[in-house]
This record gives C-alpha cells, sequence and structure tokens, in this order.
C-alpha cells in the first residue's frame, strides 16, 4: 500500500514538472511560432507568386525560380558569394588558428593581446564598416598613402575600384572575425593533453611534426566547427557590403543576401526575393551536409 502511494505521489511529481517545463519553454515556442516559422511558410508561398505589395498576389508556378537562371545580376552575386566564402573562410581559419598558437603560450602581455584581437569582433558591423571605408580611400586612406611611402605609384583602389572592391570586404571581413575563431581554437589547445607533446619531444619530434601530428589531428573538432559557422556566415554576408560598395562599383561586390535585399524592398519585386532565399538556404544546406557527411572521412584522415 506504501508503495502504491508512494509512486503515485512520485507519478503527480513528474507530471507537475512536466507542466512547469512546458510553461518555461512556451515562450520560446511561441516566439519561434511567430517569428520564424511564419515568415518561413509566408516566404515559401511567396516563391510561387508575384506580389509587390501595392497589388493582389499572382499565381506564376515555377517562374521565379526559372528566371533567375538567365538574371545576369543573380549570376554575378552568386559568383561574388561564392568567391568571397572560397577566399575568405580558409583565409580567416589560418590566421585564427595561427594567432591562437601564438598567443596559447604563457608570456607577459597575453591576456591584453587576446582581448585586442577579440574586440573587434564584438564591434558594430556598421561602425568598422565606415572607418575600414575611409582607411581604404585611394586619395587621403592611411593605407594608400602608406603604399606611396613604400614606393607604389598607383596604389590599389579598394571599395572605388571594381577589380579590388570584393577583396577589400574580404580583408575587413577577416580582420573582424579573427578574434572570434582564434578564441574558439585557443579552447582546442588548452585541451590537448601536453604528455603528448612532451613524449613528442621524447622521441625527437620538431615542432612541425608536433603541429602535424599532435595538435592538427586533436583540433579536428574544433576546425570542423569553425569551418561550418565560417561558410554559413560567409554566404550571409551582406552590412559590411552595404555600407561600404552598396554592391558597387558596378555590381562587382554585389552578393546574393544585398540582391534579396533590393529586390525585396527596393524594387518590392517579394516573390522573387523569396524564391532567391530559398535558393540560398538551399545552397547552405547542401554544403552543410556535405561537411556533416564528411567529417567521420576527415577525422579519421587525420
Amino acid at each position: 500500500m506504501k508503495s502504491f502511494f508512494k509512486s503515485k505521489k512520485s507519478g503527480l511529481l513528474t507530471k507537475r514538472n512536466r507542466k512547469t517545463a512546458y510553461l518555461f519553454l512556451l515562450p520560446n515556442f511561441i516566439g519561434f511560432f511567430i517569428f520564424t516559422l511564419i515568415p518561413i511558410v509566408v516566404a515559401f508561398v511567396l516563391c510561387f507568386v508575384r506580389w509587390d505589395f501595392s497589388n493582389p498576389m499572382r499565381f506564376v508556378g515555377l517562374k521565379n525560380f526559372t528566371y533567375m537562371f538567365t538574371d545576369q545580376t543573380f549570376i554575378i552575386s552568386l559568383k561574388n558569394t561564392f568567391f568571397f566564402t572560397i577566399v575568405s573562410v580558409p583565409a580567416t581559419m589560418v590566421i585564427s588558428l595561427g594567432l591562437a598558437i601564438l598567443l596559447n603560450k604563457i608570456v607577459k602581455g597575453v591576456k591584453f593581446l587576446r582581448t585586442m584581437y577579440f574586440i573587434p569582433y564584438i564591434t558594430s558591423m556598421v561602425a568598422i564598416a565606415i572607418v575600414w571605408n575611409m582607411l581604404y580611400s585611394p586619395s587621403m586612406g592611411p593605407i594608400n598613402n602608406f603604399l606611396r611611402t613604400l614606393g607604389v605609384d598607383n596604389p590599389p583602389g579598394w571599395t572605388a575600384a571594381t577589380d579590388w572592391s570584393m577583396i577589400a570586404i574580404i580583408i575587413m571581413s577577416v580582420w573582424k572575425q579573427i578574434g572570434y575563431y582564434m578564441v574558439i581554437y585557443l579552447a582546442g589547445l588548452q585541451g590537448i593533453p601536453s604528455n603528448l607533446y612532451e613524449a613528442a619531444k621524447i622521441d625527437g619530434a620538431n615542432a612541425w611534426q608536433k603541429f602535424r601530428y599532435i595538435t592538427l589531428p586533436m583540433l579536428t573538432p574544433t576546425t570542423f566547427f569553425v569551418s561550418i559557422m565560417l561558410l554559413i556566415g560567409s554566404f550571409k554576408v551582406f552590412t559590411q557590403v552595404m555600407v561600404m560598395t552598396s554592391g558597387g562599383p558596378g555590381r562587382s561586390s554585389n552578393v546574393l543576401v544585398y540582391y534579396i535585399y533590393n529586390q525585396a524592398f527596393v524594387y518590392n519585386r517579394f516573390g522573387y526575393a523569396s524564391a532567391i532565399a530559398f535558393v540560398l538556404f538551399f545552397i547552405v544546406l547542401a554544403i552543410t551536409v556535405f561537411q556533416f557527411k564528411k567529417e567521420e572521412k576527415w577525422v579519421n584522415y587525420t
């Protein structure tokens, strides 16, 4: 009899705890439903209609998607986005790892240096983009003035030149992000057992061999996480493009998210903008799934 009442009381407590948990989760579910799920469903519906906000929606089927293949601005924006990703992601990973290795040692002033490298990441992207725009000024910017003192007669036009605008954005973006990923790599480095390096030293391994056969393999989970985050972030590049170049000169720095913004909120082509957004989503999804499938092979290789 005692055990019966005890189990009944335990069941009531479990039920009450479950209700309490649901109540705590309810605000998050409501927010997700209103601000995420409903907009996603509406955007999916808009992919198949033509709508400019002022006139009634008109069903056009797959025309929004087929038009992309003939839209030169979309193709240029897609190429620019891939170029940004291909250059910025490896550069950020390599520089972040290099900084983490240098700042992993206990030396005087290392905490100050770590803080200084991390500050750009928490600074407003708009503020940083404005400052870098001034640094990139072809005539009065300190970067070109410094290059002239080194003997460069015709320094790059940076954001004012079609050949350099994307490179200028990449340099600024990498500089802003390296502090955050440096911290992640630092956490990974400090999780590597020191006895592995001691054993390698006894066996006569040099610095490169320690890095190749100990550091890199042990950092594989960290590197995988960093690569995923950087890839997703690189396809969402927007603020620096809008502030620094507005997609120009011409279309030289136009990227997909900025093109989506223009189509939706400048030209009021909400259906076409939604179709591009879903294409971008599936590109990112495909790359992410591919990386996850290759993760086991990557771990085994390293």
